[in-house]
């Protein structure tokens, strides 16, 4: 995907480490229906890159991003019927579902405000880094609705526990950076001025592992959340016999024979 062109976001390769950013820096990068879908559609091409490791979203003008534009999606959405409405409500949940379904690990780099959607699309990577004046929010209630979008109902309480997602979720106030990182939605937090080289830096060290079974990874973690226990272990046993079909595992075993560091091959 390293040719990809979008016309709703901004995308760079950097070797094999995607880097997306939304580019309305002076509207604090709200999302809009074409954005949206862009987004959808180039996570679910993703899952079949084969030139794409990892995925960084990094902010742009110090946000990260206003969640849906108020005048270019929550305006026209009011004067919509029950079927236009759903059929919006299942793409913005498809992002998702392509975001977790990419086989990518992906990584968050939050500045600034991350609110509605934009919380969401932290919410849904898999490691999450932010500054200290990182303003997240699942601000849905404050404009009348439910908390339960886009999988927030399902995934946060997974995230931070039941009892402060529910917080979060009813009354749609900020969490502060500091409780982020302190609940664990945040898994650290950096200066601004480093924010993006930390990203770049952790992704590309995830790049340089074995990358097919980085894939397995992000599949277990997601699927074994509806799973027993019984269950789980025989899927991983499953999995891990797969990965010791490939090439890398051969690698690191020669690798640690012969006392070098392995170099992963993806395959």
């Amino acid at each position: 995907m390293a040719g990809l062109v979008p016309e709703h976001f901004l995308w760079r390769m950097e070797d094999r480490v995607a880097v997306v950013k939304l580019d309305r820096p002076e509207r604090k990068n709200p999302l809009t229906f074409a954005s949206y879908a862009e987004l959808r559609d180039t996570f679910r091409n993703l899952a079949y890159a084969e030139d794409v490791d990892a995925v960084v979203l990094l902010p742009n003008g110090g946000n990260f991003c206003s969640g849906g534009d108020v005048h270019d999606i929550i305006g026209p959405l009011v004067g919509l019927e029950m079927k236009e409405l759903l059929a919006f409500t299942r793409m913005t949940g498809d992002l998702v579902k392509a975001m977790l379904n990419c086989g990518k690990p992906i990584i968050a780099a939050v500045d600034g405000v991350a609110v509605g959607a934009g919380a969401i699309l932290a919410m849904a990577s898999d490691i999450r880094l932010a500054t200290p004046e990182a303003k997240t929010a699942f601000l849905f209630t404050r404009v009348g609705l439910a908390g339960c979008d886009m999988g927030a109902c399902a995934i946060l309480p997974r995230i931070i526990g039941q009892g402060r997602a529910a917080e979060l979720l009813y009354t749609g106030r900020t969490m502060s950076a500091e409780e982020g990182e302190r609940w664990g939605f945040y898994n650290r937090l950096v200066s601004a001025d480093t924010l993006e080289a930390e990203a770049l830096d952790l992704a590309a060290r995830i790049a340089s592992g074995p990358t097919f079974a980085h894939g397995i990874t992000k599949t277990q973690l997601n699927q074994e959340w509806s799973m027993g226990l019984d269950q789980a272990i025989e899927a991983e046993a499953q999995a891990q016999a797969i990965c010791m079909q490939t090439r890398d595992f051969e690698r690191a075993y020669r690798a640690f024979v012969a006392k070098k560091k392995p170099v992963f091959g993806g395959d």
